[in-house]
Parts: C-alpha cells; structure tokens; sequence
C-alpha cells in the first residue's frame, strides 16, 4: 500500500513534463492565491493571521474542500492531524476526537460553530456541507475564549458571504452504492451594501451494508439542506448578518454484525426488526457589529432547534428480545457580546459576555420481548421521559501585550457558571399489568469553573514563530439518561490542564511547516461504559488520564502547478486512575477510541494542455490518510490495527464548467469503523468499500 501510493505521488510530481504547467498568473486565477502564514483566523476571535496565533491550528481553505471530496466533517479525518471523527451508526452518533479527547455519548468534548451558531449536541455535528468556505480546526483547550465543550478543541465553519463571491453554483454527483447528490447556491449583491445567498443541497445513498434478513440495504440515507443568508452593511460602522439553515435527514440503521473475538472474524448484519435515525435540525443566528476606530463590539444571538427519532433492534439479532425507541427535542438559544481593541498597538485587549439556555426533552421507549419470570418468559414494555433544562453564564476576557518587538505575551480568564435540572418520569407495563411509575425531580447541579490560560510568541524572523501555552478546558457534570444503579445517576464535571510548544515557520520560501508537542493532565475524565445489562450506556468518572503527543504538518506553496502536504500526529492517551473494584481496575490502559497514529500523504499537480482548445486545466490529486492502531473497550481486548486509504480524483476545467472523475479507498481496505461490546458479545461495522464516482459542475 504505502510502495504505492509513493510510486503515484512520484509520477504525480512528474505529470507536468507530459504538458505545460501554468504560470504564475494561471495559478492566480486558477486557484486561490493564499498565502498559506497570513491566513486570518477567524475563529481565533481576533482576527490574528495563521502564523501569530500560539496554539496548532488547521485551515482548510475552499480549494481544499473541493479538492478532497470533503463533503462532511468526518471526511476532515483525512487532512487534519490528531483529529477523528468515526462514521458509525447514524448521525446520532457523531463524536469527535481531537488529541484523545472526546466524547461518544451526551454533550460532545470538542465544540463547534457554523456561522456564528455554537452546536450544543454532537447529533447535529454529522451534517452534509454545501457552500462551505472554511473550516478552521483548533487543537488544545479553548476554554477562556469558548467555555464549556471545547476540551479537546474547536472546530469554526464559515459558509460563503454573498459579498465577497457572486454567481451561481450548480453541482450534480453520481457513484456506485446509488449515490446521487445535488446542490445549488446563487450569491448576489443587490447593492454594495447588500447580499443575499440562497443554497441547496440533496443527497440520496443506497447504502453499503447489507442485513440478510431482510436483504436489503441496512444504512441507506436521504438528505435534504438548504441555506439562506442576508449581509447589510447599514452605514461605515455598522453592520447586520443572518443566517438561517435548515437540515433534515432520514437513516437507515444499523450496520452491526455479531464479531469473533477468538478467530477475529466478521459475521453478517442479520437482525428482524428494521431500525433507522430521523433527524431535523434548524438553525438561526442574528450578528450585529460595530467598528470604531481603536475598538468594536458585536453581538451574536442564535436560536437552533434539534428534533429527532431514532429507532434500533438493541438486540441485533433475529429473535425479538429488545427494541428501543429513543425521541428527542431541544431548543438552544445562545447570546454573545464582544469588545475588542482593532488596531494593531503594542497592547490589544478583548471582553466577553456568554450565555445559553438548552431546554431538552428526552423520550425512551423499550419493549422487552424476553422477561424472564419464574412462570417463563413475558412480555415487557417501558417508557422513560427525561425532561432536562440547562442555562449559564460567562464573563472572559483576553489580552496580548508586546513585551519585546518580536516577544508577545497573552493572557486570558474566563469565569463559567452552569445549572442543570432534570425531571424523571418513568411508567410500563409488565405482562399486562402496570408497574409502579416514579416522577421525581432531581436536585440541581451547578458548575463555577474559572479557566485561565497564558502564551508567549516570539517572532524568529518574519515568516518563523515559536510558541509556549499553558490552557484550560472542561466539560461539565450532569445526568445520564441510563441508570441501572443509583451510582449511576450522575457525572461529575472533567478539568484539563494543557501544555503546548510549538513553532510554525516557512522554509525556504516555498514549504510551510507547523510543529507542536503537548502534554495534556486530565481530571475526572467523563468515560463511556456500557450498562450491566448490555441495553444503553452511561458517562463515569475516571480518577486521572494523561495525553501527550505531537503534531506535524509540511505544506508548500504552488511551485510549477504542484501542491503538496504532509501532516502527521501522535497521540499517547492513558487511564492512570480508573479502579472500579479489587478486582476490576483500567489503570495504565489506553483510552479507548483514540487513534495512535494519523498520517497524511497528498500531492496535487494543476496542468494547462498545450494548445488544447477543448481544455483550459487537468488537476490531479492524491490523498493517502493512514489511521491506527486503536483500542475499542476499556480492557484493550478488542483492537483496530493502523489501515490506510487511498483516494484520488481527475478534474478537467473548461471555463465555467468542471469535471470530475473521483475515487475513495481505491485499494478496498478492510477496517473496523466501529466496535462496541454489549453483554458478553462484541459487534463490528465494516468500514467502507471502494467508492467511485462523478461530479458534473457549473458556475454562472
């Protein structure tokens, strides 16, 4: 595999020989003319470039996201070091891990904004993109500027503004496993101080595994985006957007097969109750800024709307025993006001004021099929409600002060104050006759954390930064929706304490490079388990846990129409203190989840024909992600070796329209996407085929 992909990335580099490579001035109006130091960060709240910011950042630009296929965020995995983002069973469940933190249940550990929204709930994470222009990933703790869920890092979307690009976009896909995709988005100025976009998307997938019981298809998915925006600048100093997004999605589900521990074998997805996850997501947000000179404020207000059912045979098997039923609502509103200094002086200076209000009603429905009683089995069924409403507060403040003309120290602190509540209903029935229903209310649980942080960036050379960081994260405490022991009612809040040093620097002024060693001391860290009876899952507390590893990412400029990066990271994530019982103890094991290793290999040639009046540019890409060795569970018993996939796309550009021919894990790589255990069973999901297709695509 990797002799290879090293064969293709060689001849890709000698493509060029075979026609003309275009010209400085082709590749500016072919391709996005960034310079790779001096992008701006918007997520960094400050609007700092790339290269100043004292923390490892990663940017995918527009050109990126086209270029690799990047059409959710789990296909980011492929580009970003030490990030994963696993595709298993439904949209629902959507963690994201960044340096070995993250979360597969309850509120997510890494947090994310699209345009302006915070995203409270990991299930509306997995969504479809469309009109994207950026991501911008954030590794480490981002506690003092973004509070609660952002542990593990941040992750900033930003979709394109109708006043900086104009037209109509329409782009038609097809490949195999029924795929079909469309999207569309007009970007209009109706006068220098307005625009408004208006975006779509469809996508329909027949799925890639198979339950034989039915014979059918078990993950087929339809889904439906659609986007509007509205940009006014109202006078020089002040100004109003809105977004407002709508996303819905039907799901098939779940691909599980009974798995071997002994022989480390497959079997088939075979169970007879059909499950499936629906999903409806709105959201909307309202900025309001104003520029001065010397100083600006603005605030963001953002309102998002999560409805969804899932349905799953908890079972996975072909006799009727368990199957749940799970609905959810919930209404998130967030508020955000900001000061901030805007010139560039020796001292720059931020204050913040954050605060939400999530209000969520939680429905489960279980028919057990196979009680067993002492006059045989009967049957059973029960519903829980869980109606739970959280709100807080926080006040943040950050500031940057030039001790030395290349020497910047900055400091922040954020004070965070969080209140849960939840009311518990339970009632069913039990071989028809009604069981004893509880309704209680449980005491409050309130969270104050204060997370301080503190960086010092000395400036080597114009175009070299060194770094060291000292930041804080934490994720609070709450109530698990399944509790089989009292014990396991509640979680308490995880603290982490993180230390960075890093440097990012261009060399020899072709190549960018961006190094970063951390070393992260977690506390209380909130660790998924499976319930004693097999049926759900719940958050614990481990005593200790430790991250350290290392980030590396080479990138270089266009240089004769090629493009290449190389971008690595490493990840050590150990339980030092889980001890259950005397007998039961996870000290010293690995977490479980988290990647070891994540390698990326890429290389892009940009080609002009040599007089080809039919084809103005060929593009060709190569994208080797390599990602391994994981462990599944606690006990490190089940294991995923490292596995690598190769992709690789074909675009032909003819004025306003493009072509392309692409092709995802080209080699078939077998690979686990996922394995859980649940009882004294283990169960697998297939990762993904060998993927092909084509994109057909046109601007106005």
């Amino acid at each position: 595999m990797k002799q290879f992909f090293l064969l293709s990335f060689v001849l890709l580099c000698f493509a060029a020989t075979f026609a003309e490579t275009p010209s400085d001035a082709d590749n500016k109006n072919n391709t996005e003319d960034v310079e790779l130091m001096e992008l701006v960060v918007n997520a960094s709240r400050t609007q700092t470039k790339l290269k100043e910011i004292p923390s490892s950042v990663s940017v995918i630009t527009t050109s990126s996201i086209e270029t690799n296929e990047i059409n959710t965020l789990s296909n980011a995995t492929s580009v970003i070091p030490n990030f994963f983002m696993p595709e298993y069973g439904s949209k629902l469940t959507s963690p994201v891990y960044i340096r070995g933190i993250g979360s597969r249940i309850n509120a997510p550990s890494v947090g994310m904004y699209v345009d302006n929204v915070p995203y409270f709930e990991k299930a509306a994470f997995n969504f479809d993109f469309f009109d994207v222009q950026k991501i911008e990933v954030l590794r480490g703790p981002q506690g003092t500027l973004y509070g609660r869920n952002s542990m593990g890092g941040l992750i900033n979307i930003t979709t394109k503004s109708p006043l900086d690009y104009q037209g109509t976009h329409v782009q038609l896909s097809a490949g195999n496993y029924g795929l079909f995709k469309a999207n569309a988005g007009h970007y209009q100025k109706i006068s220098d101080k307005l625009g408004y976009s208006i975006s779509a998307n469809y996508l329909h997938q027949d799925g890639f595994h198979t339950n034989i019981f039915f014979n059918e298809k078990v993950d087929m998915l339809d889904a439906y985006g659609l986007r509007l925006k509205l940009q006014y600048l109202i006078s020089d100093k002040w100004s109003l957007d809105f977004t407002s997004n709508v996303d819905q999605s039907s799901q098939g589900g779940y691909p599980y097969a009974l798995y071997d521990k002994v022989n480390q074998a497959d079997g088939f997805v075979n169970y007879n109750q059909k499950s499936g996850y629906d999903r409806y997501l709105m959201s909307n947000a309202l900025k309001l800024k104003y520029v001065s000179e010397g100083w600006e404020f603005s605030n963001t207000f953002s309102y998002q709307f999560l409805d969804d059912n899932q349905q799953i045979d908890q079972d996975f098997g072909i006799d009727s025993v368990y199957f749940a039923g799970q609905m959810q609502k919930q209404h998130n509103f967030a508020n955000e006001l900001i000061f901030q200094s805007n010139t560039h002086q020796r001292y720059s200076w931020l204050f913040g004021v954050f605060g939400f209000l999530q209000d969520a009603g939680n429905i489960v429905d279980v028919d057990n099929y196979k009680t067993v009683t002492p006059d045989g089995n009967v049957y059973m069924w029960y519903q829980k409600r869980y109606l739970s409403v959280t709100e807080g507060a926080a006040l943040f403040h950050q500031s940057s002060y030039k001790v030395l003309p290349q020497l910047t120290l900055t400091g922040g602190i954020r004070f965070d104050y969080e209140q849960s509540r939840m009311r518990y209903q339970y009632e069913g029935t039990k071989a028809g006759a009604p069981l004893a229903s509880v309704d209680t209310v449980y005491p409050s649980l309130r969270d104050k954390v204060i997370l301080p942080k503190v960086a010092l960036a000395y400036e080597i050379s114009p175009k070299s930064n060194f770094y060291a960081s000292y930041s804080t994260g934490y994720k609070p405490g709450g109530f698990n929706s399944t509790f089989e022991k009292p014990e396991h009612l509640m979680f308490r809040k995880e603290i982490s304490h993180n230390f960075e040093m890093g440097m990012k620097a261009e060399l020899i002024n072709y190549i960018y490079a961006d190094l970063s060693v951390f070393y992260t001391n977690l506390k209380n860290q909130q660790i998924y388990r499976t319930a004693p009876s097999g049926r759900g899952s719940y958050l614990d507390n481990s005593g200790l846990s430790n991250n350290r590893g290392l980030e590396l990412t080479l990138q270089n400029h266009s240089f004769y129409g090629f493009e290449g990066m190389i971008a690595y990271g490493y990840t050590h994530a150990e339980i030092l203190e889980y001890v259950l019982s005397e007998t039961v103890s996870y000290n010293n094991h690995f977490t479980p989840y988290i990647p070891r290793h994540t390698l990326t290999l890429q290389g892009t040639q940009n080609i002009k024909p040599a007089r080809n009046k039919w084809i103005d540019r060929i593009k060709l890409n190569i994208l080797y992600n390599e990602t391994g060795e994981l462990y599944w569970n606690l006990t490190n018993d089940l294991k995923e070796e490292s596995y690598g996939i190769l992709n690789a796309k074909v675009t032909f550009i003819r004025g306003n329209l493009q072509l392309d021919f692409w092709g995802k894990n080209l080699t078939n790589t077998q690979y686990h996407a996922f394995m859980f255990e649940s009882g004294n069973k283990a169960y697998a999901q297939a990762g993904k085929p060998v993927q092909a297709g084509v994109n057909l695509s046109v601007k106005f």
